[in-house]
């Protein structure tokens, strides 16, 4: 079954706080406040493309972009009334929204859970209070454990969204705030590099040289180990790095944007679960065989065979690739040729 989201870009004004890394006006593309009439009209629009779509269907109307919690009451619940009108029509299945820690409470959740919610994100960013300040975010890590509790309590699917290569923030950091965000069980979790957009405090960060954006490799190196982690724990990642069509492009961004970004990362993961193999094996001068799914190929070579070639550079190994459907994930099984 393939699940479909419905997004509805909240207005940003629901935030309480304007965090340094963020201009989600820009983000979303919408400059204009929402009106009752725009979410139906967006909603009608995907559902005519995605009836048009044959096989089993999991639609959810999702409240992305501000914090949805913490918008005006009387705007939220007339939000949230159109959203349950689908769902009781059974024209969805399922309604989530994302929001702040802080925003979250008993009143809350119970409103939400009235209406038909399922899913709710956090965006936690990180679990390190130094980097949580610096970033202007206006809670510590407290308010995302005790929130995440708390939806899992009332039986909401709960979903964590974390930064890497925020202001202050190292690489020991992110590893720590993955392995938080571990111990709080989500049922799915969103990774994004730190990426600079201007009219953003960061921005203005960068421009007088008291921040400076992560490299590509050194996400790609970072992403490598978190999405590791979180696939060994069988949570459900999904979403790596923005998407195109969040209007990021060169011209209003820079850092570590790659439009493949989790390819290459799961690339890397590859790379090290060889060189492992290497290294256990004390191979040098030889040539090894590489079995994995057809989808897996170009990963495990890399970009440009950029993999195949840093074998060959380090350790004098050439490369066969065999496909072997049977092999799912990022499962791959290697061994020397004859």
């Amino acid at each position: 079954m393939k699940t479909f989201n419905i997004p509805i870009f909240v207005p940003h004004k629901g935030c309480p706080h304007d965090c340094i890394f963020c201009n989600q006006k820009r983000i979303t593309g919408q400059i204009l406040d929402i009106t009752a009439q725009d979410v139906i009209n967006t909603i009608e629009e995907n559902l005519a493309s995605i009836n048009s779509i044959e096989g089993k269907k999991y639609i959810e109307i999702a409240f992305f972009g501000g914090s949805f919690t913490a918008i005006e009451k009387s705007l939220r619940q007339s939000l949230c009334k159109i959203a349950h009108t689908y769902l009781k029509e059974g024209r969805i299945n399922g309604i989530r929204c994302s929001t702040r820690p802080d925003c979250i409470d008993d009143e809350i959740l119970k409103e939400l859970k009235e209406y038909g919610f399922t899913a709710i994100e956090l965006g936690v960013q990180s679990t390190d209070d130094e980097v949580l300040l610096k970033s202007g975010r206006g809670h510590n890590s407290k308010a995302t454990f005790y929130a995440s509790k708390l939806i899992k309590e009332y039986g909401f699917s709960l979903g964590l969204q974390m930064m890497i290569g925020l202001l202050g923030d190292t690489y020991e950091k992110s590893i720590k705030t993955a392995k938080d965000i571990i111990s709080l069980k989500p049922d799915c979790v969103r990774v994004y590099p730190t990426l600079v957009i201007k009219d953003t405090h960061l921005y203005d960060m960068m421009q007088n040289g008291t921040y400076t954006p992560i490299t590509l490799d050194y996400t790609v190196k970072i992403l490598a180990e978190i999405l590791d982690m979180f696939y060994k724990e069988k949570i459900n990642v999904i979403r790596v790095g923005l998407q195109t069509t969040d209007e990021v492009n060169e011209k209003t961004v820079t850092g570590p944007y790659h439009p493949a970004i989790r390819e290459l990362a799961e690339g890397e993961i590859f790379k090290n679960k060889i060189e492992k193999f290497i290294l256990e094996n004390n191979l040098k001068n030889t040539k090894i065989i590489i079995f994995a799914s057809s989808r897996n190929i170009s990963k495990i070579s890399g970009q440009n065979k950029k993999n195949s070639r840093y074998f060959y550079q380090k350790y004098k190994i050439k490369t066969k690739y065999v496909t072997d459907n049977t092999l799912t994930g990022l499962n791959l099984k290697i061994q020397k040729a004859d």
